[in-house]
């Protein structure tokens, strides 16, 4: 294959998909593009999301037509530089088919969801990458480890990376021993006991954040580096009508409009995100399971638990992230260790801008990962 021929293809975000549709095509045939401009548009059974280019150059073809289901890795579009012959191009895109089979039958089978037993229960987890460091990834209130579908793959670059379902969380047991950050750290160095895991870098988004920074304060033997995004434990202020709204949603009509608030653009919930975490919420435990958590860390509509103030007396590396449009938790935050951390503010992007800007978000992790 022509290596100055670089493919788009259908990405695979999580573990379960397998396919995915083209909406809609951001930059045209014969458009120049740069490394992380969006360029196509691609909605899954879970969520509406952007592929980004991860090269720079012409795109030469558009492959993919809107509205269109592929498998996921089918060739959807070519960048190439400009003095690349068209009839290279062709012969590429026919014979794609046939060297990605080849890729697929030379790789090991990837991994599945994995569960181990625990002090704090059985907990679900992914696994991605090999080798040291260790990375872990602790999604937020209400959240699981599909919140780090765009990630999970980009950080196994730098070693061995671990997302796993919190306890009351996706399909971990629906117990939350100790409603508390500090139950839920133990929950986490728990985690870490079980699978051998002496030390760790540790990535939270949200509640996760506020979790890795109390396990980093009260074992710093345990954690290399931490990374904030959009993180609780930062500040008191916190929108309640977010997560009172979450606890409360009952059906899709309650539960769309308090999702929506989660992301820049609000169209990249989909229906059957909004299902999926509808079934969730029906399950035995969860509601208990929300509403302590809920009470114990959000009570009256702020944080209980503010954590900058001993983060800056630690020597923890602390890198810090937040999508400039965030309505959950205000990115005004994202300063207030001043120097004592690396902060960057990411524009057009929400709470969860790990998803929306996961290019980017990945480029920093990696880098403060490696440091």
């Amino acid at each position: 294959m022509n290596e100055r021929i670089k493919p788009i293809v259908m990405p695979k975000w999580g573990l379960s998909m397998s396919e995915g549709k083209v909406t809609g095509w951001l930059k045209p045939a014969g458009t120049r593009v740069s490394v992380g401009d969006e360029i196509v548009e691609v909605e899954t059974d879970k969520i509406a999301g952007v592929v980004e280019a991860n090269e720079a150059g012409t795109l030469r073809r558009v492959i993919g037509a809107p509205d269109t289901i592929y498998p996921v890795k089918a060739l959807i579009g070519v960048i190439a530089d400009d003095d690349v012959p068209d009839a290279d191009i062709d012969a590429y895109v026919a014979e794609y088919a046939t060297h990605a089979a080849e890729e697929d039958d030379a790789q090991e089978a990837g991994p599945r969801y994995e569960f181990v037993e625990t002090p704090a229960g059985r907990l679900r987890y992914a696994r991605r990458g090999e080798g040291e460091p260790s990375v872990i990834l602790i999604h937020g209130f209400g959240g699981d480890l599909d919140n780090w579908l765009f990630n999970i793959d980009a950080l196994a670059e730098a070693g061995t990376v671990y997302a796993l379902d919190l306890p009351g969380h996706g399909q971990s047991d629906k117990t939350v021993q100790e409603a508390s950050l500090a139950g839920l750290s133990a929950a986490v160095t728990g985690f870490m006991d079980v699978l051998g895991i002496a030390s760790a870098h540790l990535v939270g988004h949200s509640m996760g954040g506020a979790i890795a920074a109390r396990t980093a304060l009260d074992h710093p033997d345990r954690v290399a580096s931490v990374t904030l995004i959009g993180s609780a434990g930062l500040g008191e202020e916190i929108n309640s009508g977010y997560t009172d709204g979450f606890v409360a949603a009952a059906s899709r009509r309650d539960l769309k409009p308090v999702l929506e608030q989660l992301f820049h653009d609000p169209t990249t919930v989909t229906r059957q995100l909004v299902d999926d975490l509808l079934k969730y919420k029906r399950l035995d435990g969860v509601d208990a399971a929300l509403t302590a958590l809920a009470a114990a860390l959000f009570a009256g509509g702020r944080q209980s638990a503010v954590l900058a103030e001993a983060l800056k007396a630690t020597e923890t590396p602390v890198l810090v992230i937040w999508g400039e449009s965030d309505q959950v938790i205000p990115a005004a935050h994202a300063g207030v260790l001043g120097t004592r951390a690396r902060a960057e503010i990411i524009r057009e992007a929400g709470h969860m801008v790990q998803m929306e800007k996961a290019n980017r978000v990945n480029e920093l992790m990696l880098a403060h990962i490696r440091t």
